[in-house]
């Protein structure tokens, strides 16, 4: 979808949900990471991340529209715009418009970590380490007796 479909439907929502015109420019940027869209309070511009129509398809965007012309029509009229005003939370209800848009970015998986494990040769005392140690430079804290690698192993 371009940058002139978009805006074409941003007005027509404006018209059909809010009975009110959108007189201000409405576009795509993709350097939105985890928001769907933004209002911007000084040029009264609406940004739509592009991928909540990638991945979500026509209606994820459609109900990101009318969040952001809620912002737009409630800064415009000198009402609260904001998430914590009740004005705000009216009008999402109103024109049955999502409070927040659907996750964007998948969660980062947990990296294979290792555990070393490590014994002291006098007093048998164990040690858990995350990063391996140089056990020539490294004792025991108890009798500073010599450190011995036991086993490493692969956790998740």
């Amino acid at each position: 979808m371009s940058d002139e479909k978009l805006y074409e439907l941003v007005t027509r929502v404006s018209k059909e949900t809010f009975g009110k015109d959108f007189q201000h420019n409405a576009y795509f940027n993709k350097r939105l990471r985890t928001t769907g869209g933004r209002y911007m309070l000084r040029s009264h511009h609406i940004e739509i991340n592009p991928l909540v129509f990638e991945k979500y398809g026509m209606d994820e965007l459609v109900g990101v529209i009318k969040h952001e012309l809620c912002h737009y029509h409630l800064h415009i009229e000198g009402k609260g715009y904001q998430h914590r005003d009740a004005d705000f939370r009216e009008l999402l209800k109103t024109t049955n418009s999502p409070r927040f848009c659907s996750t964007l970015i998948e969660r980062k998986t947990r990296k294979i970590t290792k555990r070393y494990i490590y014994k002291c040769v006098k007093c048998s005392l164990s040690y858990n380490r995350k990063i391996r140690l140089n056990t020539q430079k490294y004792r025991c804290g108890k009798c500073y007796g010599d450190l011995k690698l036991v086993s490493s192993e692969n956790l998740k």
